[in-house]
């Protein structure tokens, strides 16, 4: 049973160049049979391990490291069913807005990406 969907933007810096990136992933929490909780991350339509983890760490496009990203924001996705929430209901042969099926894919990285510089304390380039 999905408990939560959710947008996080996820943002990295990389402690051997000091590239700063974001990317804003999927995340779906879902309750197993035996009440364990799971999370599912998606980046483009496609599953993806945590950023939050070495294994799901994605790698600098300057210099090719992986550093775990942290979280800046989260949207919050409502989950269906709520009572009083507005619907509209698709028709059976499929043709409600088909221009849905040919729409580009917003990308995970289509946003503004922040600009942040270095802390003053550390160099620009180089391990800390």
């Amino acid at each position: 049973m999905i408990t939560e969907l959710a947008v996080e933007r996820v943002e990295f810096t990389c402690g051997n160049c000091w590239n700063h990136w974001s990317v804003d992933y999927d995340v779906q929490r879902n309750m197993d049979g035996r009440g364990e909780e799971w999370e599912y991350f998606y980046r483009d339509n496609t599953a993806v391990p945590s950023p939050y983890t070495p294994d799901g760490a994605p790698s600098c496009a300057r210099c090719g490291r992986h550093w775990v990203g942290h979280l800046v924001a989260r949207r919050p996705i409502p989950l269906p069913g709520v009572a009083g929430a507005p619907r509209s209901r698709v028709p059976e042969e499929g043709l409600h807005r088909p221009e849905r099926h040919r729409a580009p894919l917003l990308e995970a990285g289509g946003h503004q990406q922040p600009s942040r510089e270095p802390p003053e304390d550390r160099p620009a380039t180089g391990l800390p």
